[in-house]
């Protein structure tokens, strides 16, 4: 019996490899797609095309081109998410705070653009499959992380929702500006990251002595 499991768990271990590297390589191929061609005018065949896998195998991964959809946000906004969150909640000041949220948010950007601009181009469908626009997604936690701030003293006492908002409006249009931008000049994506980084902190960061002292007058 002992034989015939490590006869299989070799077996076994090689077909999940080659799972997973089929459903990468769909997703590589849907990106690379959607990039060139526009989600829109994207086909399944296209996508298979550029694979090299037999026609019948996309179907054992994704039913339809809305599933890669799914799958690619899926991925970038879990990633985003989870490192924005990392980054505030281990920052020891308000420049660290706001600079790592901002950083992390534009890196995730620049590095997949195109995945950024289709969820920009694509509300409607975002909002069906997870039930909220594109930066309800990539901030799902900054009002918990900015109360947690709030209580380490690294933010003032201010309104948490109007100090969120303003993250949202800065991070909104910006983000979308370097998605663009990394897209037209990939080579220079990450500088374009950093850029946009230290360009919305300083901006944030300067009106914070203005925000303290609102606070005291509360």
């Amino acid at each position: 019996m002992d034989s015939l499991k490590m006869a299989a768990s070799p077996s076994k271990g090689k077909r999940e490899l080659n799972r997973i590297r089929n459903h990468e390589a769909i997703l590589a191929a849907a990106r690379d797609c959607f990039r060139e061609h526009g989600y829109d005018n994207s086909t399944i065949r296209d996508i298979v095309r550029r694979t090299g896998l037999a026609a019948g195998t996309f179907y054992n991964y994704f039913s339809s081109k809305q599933d890669i959809f799914a799958a690619l946000l899926s991925n970038f906004l879990t990633s985003l998410n989870s490192n924005m969150s990392e980054q505030r909640q281990s920052a020891t000041s308000a420049r660290e705070f706001v600079h790592g949220a901002y950083l992390s948010l534009y890196s995730a950007t620049a590095r997949d653009p195109v995945v950024y601009e289709l969820a920009h181009q694509n509300q409607r469908a975002l909002r069906n499959l997870f039930g909220s626009d594109i930066l309800g997604l990539t901030m799902l936690t900054l009002e918990e992380d900015v109360r947690s701030a709030m209580e380490r003293k690294l933010l003032p006492q201010v309104d948490a929702g109007y100090l969120c908002a303003a993250f949202f409006g800065v991070a909104y249009d910006t983000s979308l500006l370097v998605a663009r931008r990394a897209h037209q000049k990939p080579e220079l994506a990450q500088n374009e990251a950093m850029a946009a980084a230290d360009f919305s902190t300083q901006l944030f960061i300067g009106g914070i002595p203005a925000l303290a002292r609102l606070s005291s007058r509360d």
